[in-house]
């Protein structure tokens, strides 16, 4: 068997596996219409337009991995997007509490692991903007474990939630 044999197995058995794992497939029950087009401008720079929308995102490379690093990198927005929807599943609870958090923040950090390179863990510190009772805060810990976003990444990545209660002025 020769090396460029090996290789072709390798390649085949590692998309079988990523087939088995990912749906391509995106007109389903589940998925009725595709979310987003991703474009490649070159210079390690990508353009995504939501579809139903039309907002767009502009990503480019990291510094550390040959990029200019301008723009939200694709796994700044993994981790971006864990906090924006803690936010936003908290928000949906507030709100049918009639509880206002409007300035309420989210402090992300991304942790990167090599060999191989990905996302290792997600910190994020939620600043709420005013003052809550313990209780309410209890609900809403409750509820951000309940993010579609965390839910649906690799448990590998260690996801650390902090909660900061707010004080009235």
């Amino acid at each position: 068997m020769t090396d460029n044999t090996k290789i072709l197995i390798l390649y085949e058995l590692a998309t079988q596996e990523f087939l088995k794992r990912s749906s391509l497939t995106t007109h389903t029950k589940e998925n009725p219409m595709t979310t987003s087009k991703v474009t490649y401008q070159g210079n390690l720079r990508t353009q995504a337009i939501h579809l139903q929308s039309n907002n767009q995102i502009i990503t480019d490379a990291p510094t550390d991995n040959h990029g200019k690093g301008e723009a939200f990198s694709p796994t700044d927005l993994l981790a971006t997007s864990l906090g924006s929807c803690i936010l936003t599943i908290i928000g949906i609870k507030a709100e049918a509490m009639d509880i206002d958090i409007s300035g309420t923040t989210a402090e992300v950090t991304k942790v990167m692991a090599a060999k191989p390179r990905r996302v290792s863990e997600i910190h994020v510190i939620v600043n709420f903007s005013k003052a809550l009772d313990e209780s309410t805060l209890k609900r809403f810990y409750k509820t951000a474990l309940i993010c579609p976003v965390g839910n649906s990444l690799d448990p590998a990545i260690t996801q650390n939630l902090v909660f900061n209660n707010g004080t009235d002025a």
